[in-house]
Protein backbone atom coordinates (compact mmCIF):
# COMPACT_ATOMS: atom_id res chain seq x y z
CA UNK A 1 0.00 0.00 0.00
CA UNK A 2 0.79 3.43 -0.69
CA UNK A 3 0.61 6.15 2.48
CA UNK A 4 0.18 9.71 1.58
CA UNK A 5 1.09 12.66 4.32
CA UNK A 6 -0.43 16.49 3.36
CA UNK A 7 2.36 18.98 4.90
CA UNK A 8 2.26 22.37 4.43
CA UNK A 9 -0.99 23.84 5.45
CA UNK A 10 -1.82 26.89 8.50
CA UNK A 11 -3.16 30.17 8.36
CA UNK A 12 -3.16 32.92 5.50
CA UNK A 13 -4.43 36.61 5.20
CA UNK A 14 -6.56 36.68 1.91
CA UNK A 15 -4.11 37.29 -0.86
CA UNK A 16 -1.67 35.79 0.62
CA UNK A 17 -0.06 32.17 -0.47
CA UNK A 18 1.28 28.62 0.89
CA UNK A 19 2.44 25.71 -0.97
CA UNK A 20 1.32 22.43 -0.03
CA UNK A 21 3.21 19.20 -0.22
CA UNK A 22 2.18 15.87 -1.01
CA UNK A 23 4.76 12.75 -0.01
CA UNK A 24 4.25 9.34 -0.64
CA UNK A 25 5.89 6.12 0.67
CA UNK A 26 7.10 4.55 -2.34
CA UNK A 27 9.09 4.77 -5.30
CA UNK A 28 6.38 3.42 -7.51
CA UNK A 29 4.67 6.80 -6.74
CA UNK A 30 5.99 8.60 -10.22
CA UNK A 31 3.33 5.62 -12.03
CA UNK A 32 0.53 7.38 -9.94
CA UNK A 33 -1.71 10.33 -11.19
CA UNK A 34 -2.36 12.63 -7.97
CA UNK A 35 -5.14 14.80 -7.57
CA UNK A 36 -6.01 17.51 -4.63
CA UNK A 37 -9.25 17.61 -3.22
CA UNK A 38 -10.84 19.80 -0.60
CA UNK A 39 -13.52 20.04 2.09
CA UNK A 40 -14.69 22.95 3.92
CA UNK A 41 -17.00 22.56 6.98
CA UNK A 42 -20.94 21.18 6.16
CA UNK A 43 -19.92 21.09 2.23
CA UNK A 44 -18.85 18.21 -0.04
CA UNK A 45 -15.50 17.36 -1.02
CA UNK A 46 -14.20 18.97 -4.20
CA UNK A 47 -12.00 18.87 -6.93
CA UNK A 48 -9.21 20.82 -6.55
CA UNK A 49 -6.55 19.61 -9.31
CA UNK A 50 -4.78 16.89 -10.67
CA UNK A 51 -1.39 16.00 -12.54
CA UNK A 52 -0.40 12.88 -14.60
CA UNK A 53 2.17 10.10 -13.63
CA UNK A 54 5.12 12.19 -15.68
CA UNK A 55 4.02 15.92 -14.60
CA UNK A 56 3.42 17.08 -18.39
CA UNK A 57 -0.11 17.14 -18.01
CA UNK A 58 -2.56 18.80 -15.53
CA UNK A 59 -5.57 20.87 -14.83
CA UNK A 60 -7.02 22.60 -12.18
CA UNK A 61 -11.21 23.06 -11.35
CA UNK A 62 -12.44 26.59 -12.26
CA UNK A 63 -12.69 28.09 -8.78
CA UNK A 64 -8.76 27.84 -8.33
CA UNK A 65 -7.66 28.40 -12.05
CA UNK A 66 -5.07 30.93 -12.56
CA UNK A 67 -4.06 30.67 -9.04
CA UNK A 68 -3.23 27.59 -7.83
CA UNK A 69 -0.32 25.54 -9.41
CA UNK A 70 0.45 21.75 -9.19
CA UNK A 71 3.92 20.26 -9.86
CA UNK A 72 5.72 16.67 -9.44
CA UNK A 73 8.98 15.91 -8.32
CA UNK A 74 9.23 12.33 -8.98
CA UNK A 75 12.80 11.90 -7.72
CA UNK A 76 12.10 12.57 -4.17
CA UNK A 77 8.24 11.36 -4.40
CA UNK A 78 6.53 14.64 -3.74
CA UNK A 79 3.41 16.64 -5.74
CA UNK A 80 2.86 20.64 -4.64
CA UNK A 81 -0.18 22.30 -4.61
CA UNK A 82 1.27 26.00 -5.06
CA UNK A 83 -1.83 28.20 -3.82
CA UNK A 84 -1.58 32.10 -4.77
CA UNK A 85 -3.96 34.83 -4.25
CA UNK A 86 -5.86 32.20 -1.75
CA UNK A 87 -9.51 33.87 -0.65
CA UNK A 88 -11.32 33.01 2.73
CA UNK A 89 -13.93 30.73 0.27
CA UNK A 90 -10.20 28.64 0.22
CA UNK A 91 -10.59 27.46 3.80
CA UNK A 92 -11.10 24.02 3.88
CA UNK A 93 -9.05 20.61 4.67
CA UNK A 94 -7.04 19.94 1.45
CA UNK A 95 -6.24 16.19 0.76
CA UNK A 96 -4.23 14.59 -1.75
CA UNK A 97 -4.86 11.66 -3.53
CA UNK A 98 -3.31 8.72 -5.66
CA UNK A 99 -4.61 6.73 -8.45
CA UNK A 100 -2.02 4.11 -9.73
CA UNK A 101 -3.90 3.54 -13.30
CA UNK A 102 -5.29 6.47 -14.62
CA UNK A 103 -3.96 10.24 -15.76
CA UNK A 104 -5.69 11.56 -13.29
CA UNK A 105 -9.18 12.83 -13.53
CA UNK A 106 -11.48 15.06 -11.50
CA UNK A 107 -13.73 11.90 -9.85
CA UNK A 108 -12.54 11.42 -6.21
CA UNK A 109 -13.45 7.30 -6.79
CA UNK A 110 -10.69 7.36 -8.91
CA UNK A 111 -8.18 7.62 -6.55
CA UNK A 112 -6.89 4.39 -4.64
CA UNK A 113 -5.07 5.88 -1.87
CA UNK A 114 -5.78 8.86 0.50
CA UNK A 115 -3.56 11.12 2.67
CA UNK A 116 -5.26 12.78 6.14
CA UNK A 117 -5.25 16.20 4.91
CA UNK A 118 -4.09 19.02 6.19
CA UNK A 119 -6.37 22.40 7.18
CA UNK A 120 -5.91 25.60 4.74
CA UNK A 121 -7.66 28.99 7.09
CA UNK A 122 -7.57 31.84 4.75
CA UNK A 123 -8.82 35.05 6.81
CA UNK A 124 -10.08 38.15 5.13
Amino acid sequence: QVQLVESGGGLVQAGGSLRLSCAASRRTFNMYAVGWFRQAPGKEREFVGAINPSGGKKYNADSVQGRFLISRDNTKNTVDLQMNSLKPEDTAVYFCAADPFGPGTEKSSAYEYWGRGTQVTVSS
